[in-house]
């Protein structure tokens, strides 16, 4: 167990948490390679996919605070919810297994057998799932479908899908207090991936205008922008005008890719020693360097890209369309 990152412990069976929750910074590596060095743009990579083996990245930003919610309220379960491929629903169910609690996953669309590897992963760290319709997910944060889950499951802490809520965004704000204290000045762009847009508003209200945030969403569509815009005004932040999501990147939407994005994974790991997933860093570091190639960055620009996680997803990508992403 990962207990220096995640600070808790157990006694007599109950979850308890350290009061700041404090955990050791992620460190923050510098890329080298010859078109940087041609573009003369300095990019690092904060590497949050090393704070946990198993609630890495931005899941651990985003279930921190609510974990401290849930201990506070004294509910007996976390109910969450995700599609069958999601790092929230894995991250959500290792937590439980880690600290001691009950979860239940509302996972959308049919039960397909044999499970794939995220699920199996849930249900082995003791998570119960109950898979339901694409049209009844989407009802899912009405008060008349929750009230049915608690009376099929009991009292429960809801968390939305993907975590992000007022207390994740309170989460990912540490991503800058934390980059502060580890470099002597701001960069000049700090870039993350999107999916539900929770690190990136936190990001942005820590912020405060001081730098510029670019998101790459993985989704096919331009809506993240207002999830954002409803996410800072939910944590009562201002709406800086500092920030923008680039669409371009993708590859079609959602767990869609292309081979040149295998290929920019593939050799990315081999050149850096740093692993990609293909459906959110390595979306976001291949849009990275296009934009660096097409002149988008000054010379001299600095950027700090956040390495969210979400590396188990390399497996699953893997048993779906054969080996082509290196392990």
């Amino acid at each position: 167990m990962d207990g220096n990152l995640f600070v808790c412990y157990l006694l007599n069976r109950r979850i308890r948490f350290n009061k700041s929750m404090k955990i050791n910074s992620s460190p923050i590596q510098e890329i080298s390679s010859s078109l940087l060095q041609a573009k003369d743009i300095r990019l690092l990579l904060k590497r949050d996919d090393l704070l946990h083996s198993k609630i890495s990245g931005n899941k651990w930003r985003k279930l921190k605070f609510n974990l401290l919610k849930f201990k506070e309220l004294d509910v007996e379960k976390i109910l969450t919810f995700g599609g069958a491929f999601s790092n929230h629903i894995e991250a959500t169910a290792a937590a439980g297994k880690a600290y001691n609690f009950p979860t239940v996953g509302i996972i959308r669309g049919e039960k397909i057998e044999p499970l794939n590897l995220t699920l199996t992963f849930a249900e082995s760290c003791g998570m119960r799932l109950k898979f339901i319709s694409r049209t009844e997910y989407r009802e899912k944060n009405k008060p008349d479908f929750l009230e049915k889950l608690k009376k099929e499951f009991g009292d429960f802490y809801a968390l939305p899908e993907g975590g992000s809520n007022a207390l994740a965004i309170k989460g990912c704000r540490e991503i800058i207090t934390e980059t502060e204290e580890q470099l002597e000045i701001l960069p000049d762009y700090f870039c993350v991936c999107c999916g539900t847009g929770g690190t990136m508003a936190g990001m942005i209200a820590e912020l405060e205008g001081r730098a510029k945030v670019l998101g790459f969403s993985a989704l096919k569509g331009d809506f993240l922008t207002q999830e954002v815009v409803q996410l800072l005004q939910q944590s009562e932040s201002p709406l800086y005008e500092n920030w923008q999501i680039n669409t371009d990147y993708h590859c079609g939407g959602y767990a869609k890719w292309k081979p040149e994005l295998i290929e920019f994974i593939n050799d990315f790991k081999r050149k850096n020693k740093i692993p990609l997933d293909p459906i959110y860093t390595g979306k976001m570091l291949c849009g990275i360097y296009d934009l660096i190639e097409k002149k988008y960055f000054e010379k001299g620009t600095t950027i700090l890209a956040v390495h969210t996680g979400g590396l188990q997803g390399i497996a699953g990508f893997n048993a779906r369309f054969g080996q082509l992403i290196d392990v």
